[in-house]
C-alpha cells in the first residue's frame, strides 16, 4: 500500500516546533510494510491544506493518504473542512472507530473532529497532531485500510 503522510501544522511549517507526528506516523506504516511515497508539511491555511490534498489524491501516486494536526477545536484547526471540502464521499466509520479507540486512551479523544474521506482513488484520514494520538488512531483502523484501498480499486466485498 502506498502512503503519503501531511503534517498540517503552522508552527512546523515555520519552523518553530519540530515535527514529531509525521515521522511517528511514517515509523508506523513502515513497520506494516508499507511504502511512503512522500512525508509533506502545509500550513494550517485552509486553501494549503487543500490544494495540498488534491495535489497529493489526484497525483494516482498514493492509496492512502494520512493528515496529522488541525483536527482539534483550535482556531486554527481547518483540516477536517478542508478533507470535506475535496471530498467526493464522507467515510464516517473510520473516524468513528478512531474516536472510540482512543477513548480508551485518552477521555479527550471525543472532542477530535477528524474524518474521513475519498477523493478519486485516494483514501484521506485525518490523525491527531499529537505523536501519540495519530499512531494510536492509524493504530485503530489499520487493519481496515487495505481492504478499504482493495475496494476503492474496484474489488468487491470479500
Amino acid at each position: 500500500m502506498r502512503i503519503s503522510v501531511l503534517t498540517i501544522s503552522d508552527s512546523v511549517t515555520k519552523g518553530e516546533r519540530e515535527d514529531l507526528s509525521g515521522p511517528a506516523v511514517v515509523a508506523f506504516c513502515r513497520g506494516l510494510g508499507w511504502e511512503i511515497t512522500s512525508s509533506l508539511r502545509v500550513s494550517d491555511d485552509p486553501a494549503n491544506i487543500r490544494e495540498q490534498l488534491r495535489a497529493v489524491a489526484d497525483s494516482g501516486r498514493v492509496d492512502v493518504l494520512l493528515t496529522t494536526g488541525g483536527t482539534g477545536l483550535g482556531p486554527r484547526d481547518n483540516t477536517p473542512e478542508a478533507t470535506q471540502a475535496v471530498a467526493d464521499r464522507i467515510v464516517p466509520g473510520l473516524s468513528e472507530e478512531m474516536r472510540r479507540k482512543g477513548l480508551q486512551h485518552t477521555p479527550t479523544a471525543v472532542l477530535s473532529r477528524a474524518t474521513a474521506a475519498v477523493r478519486t482513488k485516494t483514501l484521506i484520514l485525518n490523525l491527531p497532531g499529537s505523536p501519540k494520538g495519530a499512531v494510536e488512531s492509524l493504530e485503530a483502523v489499520a487493519h481496515l485500510l487495505p481492504h478499504a484501498v482493495k475496494v476503492l480499486h474496484g474489488a468487491g466485498h470479500d
